[in-house]
Parts: C-alpha cells; sequence; structure tokens
C-alpha cells in the first residue's frame, strides 16, 4: 500500500474557522480519512481535522510562497538597533 502524504494528525488547539466546501471535496475527504485511519491504526478520524494539516502541507511546498515569505520578514522579528557608544574626542 502507498504511503499517504498526511502522518498521524497532532491534537492541537483549533481556531475555528468555518468555509463552504464543494460536495466532491467532502465526500474525498471523508474517504482520506477513512484510509487515514486504517494506515494509522485509528478507527476513526474526523474528515475536518484533516484539512488543517493539509493546508499546512501544500502551503509549505509551495516555494513562490516561501520565497516571498522569505522576502518579507516581519519587522518584529529584526533586531533592535545596537545603541552608539560613546566617544571621546580630543581636538
Amino acid at each position: 500500500m502507498a504511503q499517504l502524504k498526511l502522518g498521524a494528525i497532532a491534537d492541537d488547539k483549533p481556531i475555528k474557522l468555518t468555509v463552504e466546501l464543494p460536495a466532491a471535496i467532502h465526500r474525498d475527504l471523508v474517504a482520506y480519512a477513512d484510509a487515514l485511519g486504517r494506515e494509522t491504526g485509528k478507527d476513526t478520524i474526523d474528515p475536518a481535522k484533516l484539512v488543517a494539516p493539509m493546508l499546512a502541507r501544500f502551503i509549505a511546498g509551495d516555494r513562490a510562497f516561501a520565497k516571498l515569505r522569505s522576502v518579507r520578514k516581519p519587522t518584529s522579528a529584526l533586531p533592535a538597533p545596537a545603541a552608539p557608544t560613546p566617544t571621546s574626542e580630543q581636538g
């Protein structure tokens, strides 16, 4: 059996997000959850729990987004400038 791209789903504190999916996508999520449950030895996996890891994997694999993200780093991540050191000039 081929190994699925997603592994076990981490139980993390979720943020609620409501989306509408086409019925075909929902059917695929249900089928994927069933296959993942069999592969990982779990009885039932809630298909909704697959959405976040699938999106994370998609985003992680998007090279153009990774490049864009590395160019636009938030300013809070930059180190504070060093304070000038006092100098004594004799002249």
